[in-house]
């Protein structure tokens, strides 16, 4: 009860508090990488201005996946960023099954150097979207 009537009289510090915390998190999301829509992704392919980083399990990127994507699980990303020193001009664009994994790995990326986005909704949203994939 007592919680009830500190916010009905303090409303301007919570209002405050809560403000700041959305910050926070919307700040937090953009140093993982500004999303990027399905539109967004396949232009900067076509254009040959990104190259898509696939981090789902192998099970999952030979059922279907983005044409030229690199294939590094997220367990194994630590190990091998190596790979993506070729990409450092162009923008990585992460995909992973739902979005879960994108953030570490692109806060991971944007501290090396690299312009990251994030695939927006990720594979799934790539697949509800009837977008081309490649099997195998």
């Amino acid at each position: 009860m007592d919680f009830f009537v500190f916010i009905s009289e303090q409303w301007l510090l919570v209002s405050l508090l809560v403000a700041l915390l959305y910050a926070l998190a919307i700040s937090e999301r953009l140093k993982a990488g500004k999303p990027a829509s399905a539109h967004e992704a396949t232009r900067l392919i076509n254009s040959d201005e990104a190259k898509v980083v696939d981090l789902r399990d192998r099970s999952e990127f030979t059922a279907g996946h983005i044409v030229d994507a690199i294939h590094i699980p997220h367990g194994e990303f630590e190990k091998r960023v190596g790979e993506l020193a070729a990409y450092k001009e162009k923008t990585i664009i992460l995909a992973d099954k739902m979005g879960q994994h994108a953030g570490a790995v692109g806060r991971q990326l944007k501290k090396a150097g690299y312009n990251v986005r994030r695939l927006e909704g990720g594979m799934s949203e790539w697949s509800n979207q009837k977008l081309p994939l490649v099997k195998g």
